[in-house]
């Protein structure tokens, strides 16, 4: 037979036990665990605590950031006024200091116009009334014989003896063994007589016929420096113009054994010059006058055009080639 139930005390009493309320929520699964372990708090309180710690090192972080920036700004504003104070005040000096010089350029410019303004360049002539007693004299005396027309073109006339004389000796026997400076060749008539037209009929300033060789016109030149020597000792310099180095070296060496010389003799500040060019040689001669030394001009034979500015000295000889012997040196050369 079915068991019947027990019957308890609340039942005995005839009071039923309380159900659950309907409106109550339905425990949740925590509550009807128990209650939270200690692990699970203890990391829900640290996590404040991680945060504020990376925040304190972002800031820390962002604080060294900004005061490397700031050193960097300050380095470089005082590079900036380096840069300033080096270059730009330097040049503002030196402008200023150009600025100066440039004024006393101006001003010394207008000082020398003005001076040069006031020079008078062509100076007047001092005319003098000739008095009575010299128109006088002028009259009562007979008028001068005509000279020659040599002793007006040349400045030999008064040397005419002494030249010839040495004409003459240079047609004897050589003297092989006179000092240097002498000739030491001898000349044949027809080298005399072209020295003594040039002596003393073109005074020292003309063109005579070419002997049909360098040799031999070196030794006519040999010849003319030698009785200049006479004339003037070491007051006067031979100047050479040939337009090629071999040629030069010819007549270096003619004159070399003409006169006995050494290598000593030619150069710029001995007794005789070679040139190439005829603007070196006029600028040359042209410092011998200004000096007061006078300069004997020797033109080769191939120079086939004498420049203007080398007859204004009073010494000169250029020889003429003859029929062919240009057309040879050509060849040769």
């Amino acid at each position: 037979m079915p068991e019947e139930p027990i019957p308890t005390a609340a039942s005995e009493s005839g009071v039923t036990p309380p159900g659950p309320d309907p409106a109550e929520p339905a425990p949740t699964e925590q509550a009807a665990s128990g209650p939270p372990d200690s692990a699970s708090l203890g990391s829900s309180a640290d996590a404040p605590a991680w945060q504020e710690l990376a925040l304190e090192e972002l800031r820390h972080r962002r604080q060294q950031l900004l005061d490397e920036i700031h050193q960097l700004e300050s380095r470089q504003e005082q590079i900036n006024r380096e840069i300033q104070s080096s270059v730009t005040g330097q040049a503002d000096g030196m402008a200023r200091r150009l600025k100066g010089f440039q004024d006393y350029l101006v001003g010394a410019l207008q000082d020398l116009a003005v001076a040069a303004e006031q020079v008078d360049l062509v100076p007047q002539q001092l005319l003098v009334a000739p008095s009575a007693l010299d128109a006088e004299q002028a009259a009562q005396a007979s008028p001068p014989p005509p000279g020659p027309a040599v002793a007006a073109a040349g400045q030999f006339s008064a040397d005419e003896g002494l030249i010839r004389e040495q004409l003459a000796g240079f047609q004897g026997q050589p003297d092989f063994y006179a000092p240097a400076w002498k000739l030491r060749r001898s000349l044949d008539a027809e080298a005399a007589a072209s020295l003594d037209n040039w002596f003393l009929d073109q005074g020292g300033r003309g063109a005579q016929p070419s002997g049909g060789s360098r040799g031999r016109n070196a030794l006519v030149s040999a010849a003319a420096i030698a009785i200049l020597g006479e004339l003037y000792g070491d007051r006067f310099q031979t100047l050479v113009l040939a337009s090629q180095p071999e040629r030069l070296g010819e007549w270096r060496r003619g004159l070399q054994e003409a006169l006995g010389l050494d290598r000593e003799d030619f150069g710029p500040s001995s007794g005789i010059v070679l040139f190439e060019r005829p603007d070196a040689l006029i600028e040359r001669a042209d410092r011998l006058e200004e000096r007061g030394e006078l300069p004997l001009i020797l033109v080769d034979a191939a120079e086939q055009v004498v420049d203007i500015p080398i007859l204004q000295f009073p010494l000169w000889l250029a020889f003429a080639p003859g029929p062919g012997e240009l057309m040879r040196d050509e060849e040769i050369y």
